[in-house]
């Protein structure tokens, strides 16, 4: 790949220097100024539902979304739309099923909502390691890239360069997090979504003017720069031809990648059942165009860079966002191409910092007020020393991932990213299904689906062929391959869900009670009636 102009990486770095100051005054200027739980977890809802939109799109369209989805696109074509068109059904689909009802039954975590249902402290602690193994490699995934991209936008290949960029990242990500809470990093989000938005938007119309805006014309042109003929618009390159794992991974991230935690909490900030409908209707509206754009770019990428120069780049494509930015300026490019390379790069940036953040504050959040509040305490804690726990927390969290990032950041991680979403498919989804919708649900069936879909896509993982066995796993070297998918959610998620009913079929000592506290609150669940429960 060749390197960047000089006038492009000093812009960049000022608009990176840029970008710092302004979103830690806005953390400064949002965040909690007193010991107020409901303003740190919650910003009190103050958010507008377009405000809460932008938020909600930020946190769901992550770095790994951006970068990842154009690469695939970009070297595979119609796997990778495919995957884009994923990604969308599943916040679409928590928009019409379980939006409105996590809103009603939570307050401030998950575990809020699963404790609706099932009292006690066990329910709460398991909550808060599901979180946390369903999150932690998500943060780590995206920290661990970071090196390696400011060096590409910087032109700093130093290794030193690169571990100290995810330390920097990751100490800000800590510092958004304790200091800014749900509102601070909410306004974070808002920033990377508009700023993406502008620039992806700017780079997708450049793209299609040099086919004079003839989609045919893009395509055919992708088609021949991909190097792999007809096959490039044709399902079945991304997992060779296997249709049962690309059918696993497509259930696995249409039903995983809007329960992450993360993008749940976002629920317990509107005000009320119609602010979380508008909220989540323009958070799939921008989540749509986003994805169309990354469409657009991804093939642009393939047309105007080329297979060959895309792979040299990065064998999975994640630099091809920027690759096709330069590729659609020209070699000499004028002071405002520049300027949009520039704010290319200020995107991605932002991008990385507004992810780990959020999700960040997510960890901090369970482990204060699921685990150390409501589970291992028996007696409440008072808010000002829940919310000095809480921003403990997001320093601990913060500093495990930079220290796991910058030990294997020389390792392809891809298989953190796609573990995230096998959770989250595999434990939090078929959870949260029951709890909300399933009036015979026990405290029994809930923590055997929680820790039967956790664990299940946990060992089946490192058998699959992104931890070894292929040369783009995190083993490339060695083989213990049993697994036949790429990911675990066509085998984990009948697990998980068929876990929470022979559970709750077989173990039916609490049943009636359990119906009777479902019976009491399921006006509040389904159409927030207020209760005094």
């Amino acid at each position: 790949m060749n390197g960047f102009s000089s006038e492009a990486q000093t812009m960049s770095l000022i608009a990176f220097i840029a970008v710092i100051t302004v979103t830690l005054l806005l953390c400064v200027m949002t965040g909690p100024d007193r010991d107020d739980l409901g303003e740190f977890y919650t910003g009190y809802r103050s958010l507008s539902p377009v405000q809460s939109g932008l938020a909600i799109a930020g946190d769901y369209i992550s770095a790994g979304t951006v970068l990842g989805t154009i690469g695939i696109i970009a070297l595979l074509g119609y796997d990778g739309m495919t995957l884009a068109l994923s990604t969308v059904l599943s916040l679409v689909l928590m928009m019409f099923l379980l939006a409105e009802p996590l809103r009603n039954a939570g307050r401030f975590t998950m575990g809020d909502v699963f404790s609706r249902r099932a009292h006690g402290p066990l329910v709460r602690i398991t909550t808060a390691a599901v979180t946390l193994a369903a999150l932690l490699p998500l943060v780590i995934f995206q920290l661990a890239g970071a090196g390696e991209l400011l060096a590409v936008v910087l032109g700093f290949h130093a290794d030193g360069f690169k571990t100290g960029s995810i330390v920097f990242l990751g100490l800000l990500m800590i510092t958004y997090a304790a200091i800014g809470g749900m509102k601070g990093t909410a306004f974070i989000q808002i920033v990377k979504t508009v700023v993406l938005l502008g620039a992806a938007t700017a780079i997708a119309v450049l793209i299609l003017d040099r086919f004079d805006f003839s989609p045919p014309a893009l395509l055919d042109a992708a088609k021949d720069g991909s190097g792999l003929g007809d096959a490039y618009l044709t399902s079945g390159l991304q997992f060779a031809g296997d249709e049962i794992d690309m059918i696993s991974t497509q259930l696995t991230v249409v039903l995983g990648a809007a329960v992450l935690p993360h993008i749940t909490m976002r629920m317990f900030t509107a005000r009320n059942a119609g602010a979380v409908r508008r909220s989540m209707s323009w958070a799939v509206s921008i989540a749509v165009v986003t994805c169309l754009l990354i469409a657009v770019i991804g093939l642009g990428a393939a047309a105007l860079v080329g297979h060959k120069e895309l792979a040299a780049g990065d064998p999975q494509g994640k630099t091809a966002f920027l690759m096709v930015s330069q590729a659609v300026m020209g070699p000499d490019p004028s002071t405002l191409e520049t300027l949009l390379f520039t704010a290319v790069a200020t995107a991605i940036f932002l991008t990385l910092l507004a992810s780990v953040a959020g999700i960040t504050l997510a960890c901090a959040n369970t482990l204060a007020h699921d685990l150390i509040a409501h589970g291992l305490r028996r007696a409440g804690i008072d808010d000002r020393t829940e919310m000095a726990v809480a921003r403990a927390a997001a320093a601990v969290v913060g500093l495990v991932a930079i220290a796991i990032a910058a030990g294997a950041r020389h390792l392809n991680l891809q298989a953190l990213l796609t573990l995230s979403f096998c959770i989250g498919a595999s434990a939090v989804a078929p959870a949260l299904v029951y709890t909300l919708f399933w009036r015979r649900y026990t405290r029994t069936g809930l923590l055997a689906t929680l820790i039967v879909g956790t664990g299940s896509a946990l060992v089946l993982m490192t058998g699959s062929n992104l931890v070894s066995g292929s040369p783009q796993s995190i083993f490339p070297d060695e083989d213990f391959n049993w697994f036949p998918f790429t990911t675990t959610g066509l085998v984990s998620v009948p697990l998980g869900f068929l876990a929470g009913w022979l559970a709750t079929v077989l173990y039916d000592s609490d049943t009636i009670v359990q119906r009777r506290r479902y019976e009491e609150l399921e006006p509040t669940i389904l159409a927030g009636v207020p209760t005094n429960s």
